[in-house]
């Protein structure tokens, strides 16, 4: 018998967010292509307080992009209800996708969908795939992991269990990424997890920690793990590890390719 596996998103939340992306593609003259969550939810460390963090891709018609004056390449909204509801221009997306942001390649594999995906996300996800920077990826992550963990790292005090995950799930992606260069790293903290073939005793001290944050609110303070403090410490500074790859045109010409057939339909 296949096991049943429950929607963290409860059906009342799915209809409203459906009822403003609805709104969106009204108001704005948008065609949404990827609709997913992005924060603790995705992430697999939600709070009960918790916002619903949605991101999403989205094309305006062909002659929207012919203007001499390029328009607005993001749509956002004020949180309202814990919903909040941001998008960007796919335009925006591929540009950053060039310059290996990991932001594009992490929405790619949220693990939890608002809509069903446009075929053009699979396309989307094979030019990442194919572009793989592994060391530009480490590097996002690592300005990523020692903003978040900047001052407390180094200190004993206690810290938020939110800024907690906040260090560790960069952390656990440049593991990743040295252990599985051709592998872009997924965003959820329990995939990266089964990925990091990490030492005996973190995988069980991560695990309790989740389960900790799934009891307190955002700003809970946790008690330090030192195998975890060390663990932070020790994979933000290894990206440069990673073998540099050299950039090549012909991703570009992919990437236009792509843009075009998209605003064409």
């Amino acid at each position: 018998m296949t096991a049943v596996t429950q929607d963290p998103i409860a059906p009342q939340v799915r209809r409203e967010i459906e009822t403003r992306l609805a709104a969106i593609e009204a108001a704005d003259g948008v065609r949404v292509l990827l609709t997913v969550e992005s924060g603790s939810r995705a992430w697999g460390f939600p709070s009960p307080d918790s916002d619903y963090d949605i991101r999403f891709l989205y094309v305006r018609p062909r002659d929207w992009y012919l203007s001499l004056q390029p328009g607005r390449d993001v749509i956002e909204q004020p949180i309202e209800d814990e919903i909040d509801l941001n998008g960007w221009d796919v335009r925006k997306a591929l540009g950053l996708l060039l310059k290996s942001n990991a932001i594009i390649s992490e929405w790619i594999e949220s693990p939890i969908r608002y809509r069903p995906d446009d075929p053009f996300v699979a396309k989307l996800a094979a030019l990442a795939d194919a572009m793989l920077d592994a060391r530009a990826l480490a590097h996002h992550y690592a300005r990523l992991g020692r903003t978040a963990a900047d001052r407390w790292l180094d200190g004993d005090g206690e810290v938020p269990v939110k800024k907690y995950f906040y260090a560790l799930r960069p952390a656990l992606a440049i593991r990743v990424l040295r252990l599985h260069p051709h592998q872009r790293p997924p965003m959820n903290l329990q995939a990266l997890v089964a990925l990091a073939d990490l030492p005996a005793g973190a995988a069980a001290a991560i695990s309790a920690l989740v389960e900790a944050k799934a009891r307190t609110n955002e700003r809970s303070n946790g008690t330090r793990v030192p195998l975890l403090d060390a663990l932070i410490g020790d994979e933000l500074g290894r990206a440069a590890e990673l073998a540099i790859r050299a950039p090549s045109a012909k991703w570009a010409e992919r990437a236009d390719e792509l843009f075009i057939q998209l605003v064409n339909q």
